[in-house]
């Protein structure tokens, strides 16, 4: 199952972890109406597409002010991007993201994916955050932690600490 940035945060919020506001826009019509629903003077513009590298590819742009944040929006928004997940043809923009910024003391990258050769649950973490991820599995595989659980696992605290060791 492959589900969006935005999807995702929302499914946090019902669980009461903490995420910056933010809005989807499906069509360049509602932008000026729904990005005024943020309280923040910064704003990050990005590209809801099934595929990592977004950043590197254009797909997520900082905006000082709302009215950079409105152009960098009306840029991206149809905007086919490239990245190494998309293949030649890439994927075409549909929807963006637009949330409030907020400062970044640390980054930490965590996936959770089905590992079908072991038919368990499996946690990636690293404390070396994300945006170069694989870059840190190549030059430094031992920051790369890997946690597998059996789907009738309970999660424990142990377990927890192991996906979230820095």
């Amino acid at each position: 199952m492959n589900i969006h940035e935005h999807q995702a945060k929302e499914i946090f919020k019902r669980f009461g972890i903490p995420v910056p506001n933010g809005v989807v826009i499906f069509d360049l019509r509602e932008l000026s109406e729904k990005i005024k629903k943020l309280k923040s003077k910064k704003f990050v513009v990005k590209a809801q597409i099934h595929a990592g590298g977004r950043g590197k590819a254009g797909g997520i742009k900082i905006a000082p002010n709302i009215k950079v944040a409105i152009k960098e929006a009306k840029n991206m928004f149809g905007k086919t991007l490239v990245t190494p997940q998309t293949g030649s043809d890439g994927k075409k923009v549909k929807r963006l993201y637009i949330e409030e910024t907020c400062e970044v003391k640390k980054e930490f990258y965590l996936s959770c994916l089905v590992d079908r050769a072991s038919s368990k649950i499996a946690f990636i973490s690293s404390s070396e955050g994300g945006v170069n991820i694989e870059d840190v599995a190549k030059k430094n595989p031992e920051k790369i932690i890997t946690v597998r659980l059996n789907l009738n696992d309970l999660l424990n605290n142990d377990t927890i600490k192991k996906v979230a060791q820095p």
